[in-house]
């Protein structure tokens, strides 16, 4: 099993720091969240919270993920990124590749994309996009990005998104892997049929075992069952080596976890942040014995 820290609320002046740290202790991956805006007033519903109403507010940070992963991969040397989970229809997916691409390129090849259909109609109306037609861009747009980064020239003509032959340069040495979000019947199949892997959101043991065979049997539907695939999930119930091996033995590949919220640090002390992160390694990473 690989562990990756989430980085969401966290200060974006403490990402390189910890990326360092993380790099240094044997973490896998960091985990960026992503959002444009948080609009004034709010009508669309949250759906992860029974009240419908986000848990943060307008001042809390979300830095660009592909400018605060280009700064983290800049510091380190083996630690892998990934957003968890980028809005991707709310971009061009011209633009998304040409971003996600360098990234990759400079960074040598230590990114993956997650990829949501987001939730907050406002940012969609903001940036010109079609809400109700998310699903389908998300779609094209994975078929888009990963032509254009095999390189050279390269046309699309699809129902949301159509392009005579261009080209982008540089392009990654490998394909940057797509792990899709969610938990609908939607987002599950399309991590099943266009994904290189699927992020949950925050599951008991359970919940997690049902939804990765949800999953596998979805693989095996759309015959896609053969070829790699990520299981990145969030678990509510387990916080110890029994509990991280549980996962891992109904197919969990990767858990993403916040160490400092595990210890009672504080969130606001870059140190104490540091000191967790070093620590799971110690109590966690190193006894997996993966």
């Amino acid at each position: 099993m690989k562990f990756a820290t989430a980085l969401a609320f966290c200060d974006p002046l403490h990402f390189v720091d910890m990326a360092r740290t993380a790099d240094e202790s044997g973490w896998d991956w960091f985990a960026v969240s992503d959002h444009i805006v948080f609009p004034e007033k709010l009508a669309t519903r949250y759906p992860y919270a029974d009240d419908g109403k986000p848990f943060w507010s307008g001042s809390t940070p979300w830095p660009d993920p592909w400018v605060a992963i280009a700064a983290m991969a800049a510091a380190t040397r083996r630690l892998r990124f990934f957003t968890n989970v980028y809005v991707l229809p709310t971009r061009h997916p011209l633009l998304v590749a040409k971003q996600v691409g360098t990234v990759a390129y400079m960074s040598g090849g230590r990114v993956a994309l997650g990829v949501g259909v987001g939730w907050m109609k406002e940012e969609f109306d903001l940036l010109g996009q079609d809400f109700h037609k998310r699903g389908a861009c998300m779609n094209e747009s994975i078929e888009v990005m990963r032509a254009l980064w095999k390189g050279g020239m390269v046309e699309y003509h699809g129902k949301q998104y159509s392009f005579d032959r261009v080209q982008i340069s540089p392009v990654p040495a490998q394909p940057v892997p797509i792990l899709v979000g969610g938990v609908s019947d939607a987002a599950l199949r399309r991590a099943a049929r266009l994904g290189d892997g699927w992020i949950a959101v925050l599951h008991s043991t359970d919940e997690i075992r049902q939804l990765i065979a949800r999953i596998d049997g979805l693989r095996r539907e759309y015959g896609t069952e053969a070829s790699p695939f990520e299981m990145v999930v969030a678990c509510n119930d387990a916080f110890d080596l029994d509990g991280y091996r549980r996962l891992r033995d109904v197919g969990a590949t990767t858990l993403c976890t916040a160490p400092w919220v595990l210890y009672g640090a504080d969130p606001d002390s870059v140190e104490e942040k540091n000191d967790a992160i070093k620590r799971f390694a110690d109590d966690v990473i190193h006894k997996m014995g993966d």
